[in-house]
């Protein structure tokens, strides 16, 4: 009987395909990469062809001994790694590391560890598919060469152990810009005014909010406004000018793709993507559930294609008509979407194995976050595959002297694929006034509600937008989002607090130095380009080593450059006007992991360390002595009061000498202006 062996990535993944398999399969796992470039060289032979260097993992011997005896061992070898470029290369550097060339050995992949599955797989052997490989050694050669070319420069000129890489730098740009906008931000004040009418008949009045009057749309800008059209309406008539009924669908969700995934794990379950993609990843390599054995329950979760097979979407349509009935079943396929040119169509989108096994079925069997975003997933196909959502809607307009009012209000008719997935967590605006009201109805007036606004600045980015945000730029692919973030945090870059991600002064003075020397490398349409041309090397159109040959040059240059000219930045042994209070001498500023604090120049005898308060030149508003520059916990910076506790003065903005000439507040920097720091005011001028 022939002896067939099976190389998959991870263990559990072995697990899981071992019980589909006969007795003369041997399913074996490599744990993930076995050779990569070496740590302590860039390992790419610049001068000849820019040929990778690459040698065995350390720590990867033993795995590979086991391997060479059940290669010895076996007939026939099926490499059965991750159907993406990370997964073919992988296959790839294991034909390699285990001689394979002239052996009995073929490459196999599916997008989901089910029976049937893995079954045809063995049927559709191939070789190893060298586009893909090479997509993935462009990138791994590229991202090498501007860590190490760069990261030596960030050492000697910020701080040792820093890191520089090409899609990660472009994501902390992204947030340094945003914190910039926001910054420099400065609100704008409007109104909105809300006449309250009695309805004959009804107790409760009807709101009626201000849209526009006979020359179109309206925007109050002040009280004054505001109080000039109240008074042109004290003593108005109020009559019922249309009465509008219509109906609006709500289209269902596209299925989930790798993005899609983490911004909705994040926004309604609160994970972070590397935890949804750790969750996501146990769900596909199978779990055990009682008397089905271990089982893969989602597909592939690497994956920007909203595509669904044929096989998958009928039995998911017959599923939705025996359990919600015939009425549900969306009439196209679900998959009605603009082709986009940044989407590798290679995988289905994320969706269950089986649509048999409800959520409701596995809860015993799944821990408490595997089951979420088990659900999650589930609930989110499943929509994918029902009809639209259908409102009822009602909108009056009232018109009152030359102004005129709107009150609306919408009740959902057809729940549709809100049965099992609410978007949004939208809710129907139903009021029930309205359906008493028709053109004849008496209005009478009771009172006005005139509301301050402040227009807002942009959003600060959280995991979910910024994810968003590189796919819409096409900066990476779906296997680097979660590792670039996690990333950032981890060297302290940025900092997440309350789901907002704040650059650190740290994160600052990387980006400034980047933006400084190597503009291209940080540049989003550099970035997404050289993303596009990736793409073209998988699709076997360009060369891998003719996108290493252009970049090369521009990125050497840029680095000789820096290191003539680039300063460095003032971070160590600053000497200070604080003593130490042990030793007597003059403390110097030093440069840590959570940023800039005071060490006594005694080091190693002395060991006496202090935070590190810079004095901004700005007394406090609140009881005159030095505002000081200071971080939160996490090291995102807020300017505070050096008497602290005493005095409670905090600004996230700096703070200036001048006052309000209106309101006598302190005033705050945003870019170029200073503002009134009590938004009700809302003064403006020049610096």
């Amino acid at each position: 009987m022939p002896k067939y062996l099976v190389i998959v990535e991870s263990p559990a993944k072995a697990k899981t395909i071992h019980k589909f398999l006969g007795a003369n399969y041997e399913v074996v796992a490599s744990n993930g990469h076995v050779r990569d470039l070496p740590k302590s060289q860039m390992g790419i032979d610049i001068e000849h062809d820019f040929e990778p260097k690459y040698i065995t993992i350390r720590g990867k011997g033993e795995v590979l001994a086991k391997l060479r005896k059940e290669v010895k061992k076996a007939d026939k070898v099926y490499l059965a790694t991750d159907p993406d470029r990370e997964g073919e290369a992988i296959s790839w550097h294991l034909s390699k590391a285990l001689n394979l060339e002239g052996k009995n050995f073929s490459r196999i992949t599916f997008n989901e560890i089910t029976k049937q599955a893995v079954k045809n797989s063995l049927k559709e052997a191939r070789e190893i598919d060298m586009n893909l490989v090479d997509a993935q050694q462009a990138r791994r050669v590229l991202d090498r060469m501007v860590g190490y070319k760069i990261s030596p420069l960030l050492w000697a000129k910020i701080k040792r152990g820093l890191s520089a890489g090409r899609v990660q730098s472009v994501a902390l740009r992204l947030i340094c810009d945003r914190e910039e906008e926001i910054s420099a931000f400065i609100p704008e004040e409007f109104w909105s005014i809300s006449s309250f009418l009695k309805v004959d008949g009804s107790k409760k009045p009807l709101e009626a909010k201000l849209v526009s009057d006979e020359n179109g749309k309206l925007e109050i800008h002040s009280k004054a406004e505001a109080d000039q059209i109240m008074e042109e309406l004290k003593d108005a008539e109020y009559k019922i000018d249309s009465i509008k009924k219509g109906e609006r669908s709500k289209k269902a969700p596209l299925p989930f793709t790798t993005s899609t995934l983490q911004q909705d794990a994040s926004r309604k379950l609160n994970f972070s993507t590397q935890k949804t993609m750790r969750l996501a990843q146990q769900l596909y390599e199978g779990v055990d559930i009682k008397g089905k054995g271990t089982i893969g329950l989602i597909t592939y979760l690497r994956t920007d294609s909203v595509r669904i097979s044929e096989g998958a979407d009928q039995a998911c349509k017959e599923y939705i008509e025996q359990q919600y009935g015939k009425e549900y079943v969306a009439v196209s396929d679900g998959n009605a979407q603009a082709s986009n040119k940044k989407i590798q169509d290679a995988h289905e989108a994320i969706r269950p194995t089986d649509v048999t096994l409800s959520p409701v079925l596995l809860k015993e069997e799944l821990s408490r976050d595997l089951f979420r975003l088990y659900q999650l997933v589930y609930n989110r196909f499943l929509a994918s595959r029902m009809k639209p959502a259908v409102y009822e809607t009602t909108t009056v307009k009232i018109k009152a002297s030359k102004y005129y009012f709107n009150v609306s209000a919408s009740k959902l008719a057809f729940d549709g694929f809100m049965s099992v997935y609410n978007i949004d967590n939208e809710k129907a605006e139903s009021n029930l006034l309205l359906k008493s009201i028709d053109e004849d109805t008496k209005l009478t007036f009771e009172e006005f509600d005139a509301k301050q606004h402040f227009t807002q600045p942009p959003a600060h980015y959280t995991e979910a937008l910024l994810v968003k945000t590189l796919e819409e730029q096409g900066i990476g692919r779906p296997s680097t989002y979660a590792p670039t973030i996690t990333t950032i945090l981890a060297r302290r870059y940025i900092v997440k607090e309350n789901k907002n991600l704040y650059v650190t002064e740290l994160g600052e003075a990387v980006n400034q130095m980047m933006k400084k020397a190597f503009p291209s490398i940080v540049d989003v349409n550099f970035t997404a380009n050289l993303e596009s041309l990736l793409d073209k090397v998988e699709e076997g159109v360009v060369n891998w080593k003719t996108v290493v040959e252009n970049f090369y040059p521009d990125l050497e240059e840029a680095v000789t450059v820096a290191q003539k000219e680039l300063e460095s930045v003032k971070i160590e042994d600053e000497v200070t006007d604080v003593i130490c209070d042990v030793c007597g001498r003059n403390m110097v500023v030093k440069y840590g992991p959570h940023g800039k604090f005071l060490a006594c120049p005694g080091f190693p005898e002395c060991r006496n360390t202090k935070p590190h308060f810079e004095k901004v030149g700005v007394a406090c508003p609140k009881c005159g002595k030095e505002v000081v520059l200071k971080k939160t916990k996490k090291g995102r910076k807020y300017y505070g009061c050096e008497n602290n506790p005493e005095c409670d003065f905090m600004s996230w903005q700096k703070p200036s000498e001048k006052r309000c000439p209106q309101c006598g507040s302190y005033m705050v920097e945003k870019g170029q202006k200073l503002v009134c720091a009590d938004e009700k005011c809302g003064y403006v001028c020049e610096k």
